[in-house]
C-alpha cells in the first residue's frame, strides 16, 4: 500500500466547493518560490558573470561556471524524482531546497573561479530536485482535471524569471555586488522551507528496496558525456576532433548499459514501463523538441535584436516579452479550458501548428524587420509554447501509476533539459557556420578575422566595428538567424505529428465512463482511482 497511498494526496481539495484548503494555497506559494530559485538563479548569475571574472580572473574557466551547473542538474533530476518516489517527496524536496542554499551561501563565499565552479555543481545538484518536487508534490496535491487551474501560475513564475532576472541581476551587481546574486537566494529559500515544513502533509513511504546505484552512476555519466558534448562541440572541440568522439562514445555505452541494467535492477532508478504509455512517450518527445526550440529562440532572438535591431542589451530581458507574455496567457487559457472541460489533445496540436508558424516568421526576420513585426512573429511562438508547456507535463503524469510520479516528473523535466542542450549546440553550429560565411562573402579577409574566435559579438565590440564591416556582421546576424529559425521550424514539426496521435484519456479527478476496451494508456489511470 505504501505506493499508492500518495492518491489520496488528491482528495485535499474539494470538488464540490471549488476552492482549495488555505494549508494547500500556502504550500503552492512555497512551491512557485522554489521553482522561481531554480529558473531565476541562471538568469541573475549570467548578468553578474563580468563582474565576477573582473574580481575572481579565470576567464578562460568562465563556461565552466554555466557548464558545471547544468551538468549537475541534468544528471541529478532522475534521481531526486526517484529519491520522492522511494522515500518520500518532502523529505527529498526539502533536502533539495537545503543544497540549494548551501551550494547559494557558498558560491556567495568563493574566492577564486574553481571554488565557484565547485559551488555551482552544488547548488545544481539542489536545482535539479526543486523543479522535479514541485511538478510531483502539484501532482500528488491536485488531480489532475484541476490541476489545469494552475498552470498559469508556473507559467507565470517561468515568464517572471526569464524577464526579471537580468533587470533583478544587473541591479543587485550595481547596487551590492556580486555576492548578493548568490545571497539572495537565502532569505526566499528560507521561506520556502518554513512553509513546506510547517503546512506540507503527504503519506510517509517506507520501503526496504534500495535505490540502483549502478543504474543512477550509468545514467549520470551517460548525461554528463551528452551535455559535455551538445556545450564543447563546435566551440572548444571541432565536432570530428578525438575529444567529441570519445565523449559521444562513453555517452551511447553508458546510456546502453543503464537502459540494460534497468531491465535487472529491483528498483530501476526509471523504470522502462512507464514508455509502454503511449501518451508518455510522446509527450517525451514533445518535450524534447520544446526544450530544443525555446532554449534556442531565446538564444538567438535578443542577439538578433542587439546586433541587427540596436537594442539595449541592459534590457535584454525585456526583449522576450511578446513571446514570454503570450505563453503566459496562452497557458491560463489552456489551463482553464482544461479543467473545465477536461479535454486538452488540441492544445499539443494547436501548440505544435503555431510553433511552426512562428518559428518560419522568425526565420524572414532580416535587417529590415521593424521590432513590433519581430515582436508579432515572436508572439506566435509563445502562443504555440504556451499549448505545450504545462499540458504536456499534465498528460505525463496522468499517464502513469502515482507511485511514478516523481520519475515520470524528472524524466518529463529531463527531456525538456536535454532538448534545451541539443537545441542551443545544433542550432548554434548552425548560427556560428552561417555568420562565418557570410562575413567572408561580404567583408573579406577583415570579416573573417572579426568573427574567426566567435560568431556573436557583444556590444563594445560592434561598435568598434568599421561602417560596412558592422553592416555587413548585421546581414550576417540575420542569415545565421534564418538559419536556426528555419531548422527550428523543420524540428517542430515533429511536436505536431507526435501530438497527432496523443490519446485523450479522461484525467483522474473527472467522472469517467466505464470502458470495456482499456488501453495502456488507461491502466495507470484505473489503478491510481480504485486504491
Amino acid at each position: 500500500m505504501a505506493d499508492t497511498q500518495p492518491a489520496q494526496a488528491g482528495q485535499q481539495i474539494p470538488d464540490d466547493q471549488g476552492k482549495q484548503p488555505r494549508s494547500v494555497r500556502v504550500v503552492l506559494l512555497a512551491l512557485m518560490i522554489a521553482m522561481m530559485l531554480a529558473m531565476l538563479d541562471n538568469m541573475i548569475v549570467g548578468t553578474a558573470m563580468p563582474t565576477i571574472v573582473g574580481e575572481l580572473g579565470g576567464l578562460e574557466h568562465l563556461s565552466w561556471v554555466v557548464t558545471g551547473y547544468t551538468l549537475a542538474t541534468a544528471a541529478s533530476t532522475p534521481i531526486w524524482g526517484k529519491l520522492g518516489d522511494m522515500y518520500g517527496r518532502k523529505g527529498a524536496f526539502m533536502t533539495s531546497i537545503v543544497l540549494f542554499l548551501i551550494g547559494s551561501a557558498l558560491g556567495g563565499m568563493a574566492q577564486n573561479m574553481g571554488e565557484l565552479i565547485g559551488f555551482r555543481a552544488i547548488q545544481g545538484l539542489g536545482a535539479g530536485g526543486l523543479m522535479v518536487g514541485v511538478m510531483a508534490i502539484i501532482g500528488d496535491l491536485i488531480p489532475p482535471r484541476e490541476r489545469g487551474k494552475y498552470q498559469g501560475m508556473m507559467a507565470g513564475v517561468m515568464a517572471l524569471a526569464m524577464i526579471g532576472g537580468p533587470l533583478v541581476g544587473g541591479t543587485i551587481t550595481d547596487n551590492w555586488g556580486w555576492r548578493w546574486a548568490f545571497y539572495i537566494n537565502l532569505p526566499l529559500g528560507v521561506v520556502a522551507l518554513a512553509a513546506i515544513s510547517a503546512v506540507l502533509h503527504l503519506p510517509k513511504k517506507r520501503t526496504k528496496a534500495r535505490i540502483d546505484y549502478l543504474g543512477a552512476a550509468l545514467l549520470t555519466v551517460g548525461i554528463t558525456a551528452i551535455v559535455l558534448v551538445t556545450t564543447w562541440g563546435g566551440t572548444e572541440y571541432a565536432w570530428t576532433s578525438a575529444r567529441i568522439m570519445e565523449l559521444i562514445a562513453i555517452g551511447v555505452a553508458a546510456l546502453i548499459g543503464f537502459v540494460f541494467r534497468q531491465t535487472k535492477a529491483a528498483e530501476p532508478v526509471l523504470p522502462l514501463h512507464i514508455f509502454r504509455s503511449r501518451n508518455f512517450t510522446l509527450t517525451s518527445v514533445i518535450g524534447f523538441v520544446t526544450g530544443f526550440v525555446m532554449f534556442g529562440a531565446t538564444l538567438f532572438l535578443p542577439l538578433y535584436q542587439q546586433s541587427v535591431q540596436g537594442a539595449s542589451a541592459t534590457n535584454s530581458g525585456l526583449l522576450l516579452l511578446p513571446m514570454l507574455g503570450a505563453m503566459l496567457v496562452t497557458s491560463m487559457i489552456a489551463g482553464r479550458v482544461t479543467t473545465g472541460t477536461g479535454r486538452y489533445k488540441v492544445f499539443p496540436i494547436l501548440g505544435g501548428a503555431l510553433m511552426i508558424v512562428g518559428l518560419y516568421l522568425m526565420s524572414l526576420m532580416d535587417t529590415d524587420t521593424t521590432r513590433f513585426t519581430s515582436g508579432v512573429y515572436m508572439a506566435v511562438v509563445g502562443l504555440g509554447m504556451g499549448c505545450l508547456m504545462q499540458v504536456t507535463m499534465l498528460v505525463a503524469q496522468n499517464s502513469v501509476e502515482m507511485k511514478d510520479m516523481g520519475v515520470a516528473s524528472s524524466s518529463a523535466t529531463l527531456f525538456r533539459t536535454l532538448g534545451g542542450s541539443f537545441g542551443v549546440a545544433v542550432m548554434g553550429a548552425l548560427f556560428n557556420d552561417r555568420v562565418q560565411h557570410v562575413m567572408a562573402e561580404r567583408a573579406g579577409a577583415l570579416g573573417s578575422k572579426v568573427t574567426e574566435r566567435s560568431a556573436s559579438l557583444d556590444a563594445a565590440s560592434l561598435a568598434k566595428l568599421q561602417q560596412p564591416v558592422r553592416e555587413a556582421y548585421q546581414h550576417a546576424v540575420s542569415a545565421g538567424t534564418h538559419s536556426a529559425f528555419l531548422l527550428g521550424a523543420v524540428i517542430a514539426v515533429s511536436v505536431l505529428l507526435a501530438a497527432l496521435f496523443v490519446k485523450e484519456v479522461p484525467l483522474r479527478g473527472a467522472p469517467q465512463k466505464p470502458a470495456a476496451d482499456e488501453t495502456a494508456d488507461e491502466a495507470p489511470m484505473a489503478v491510481a482511482e480504485t486504491v
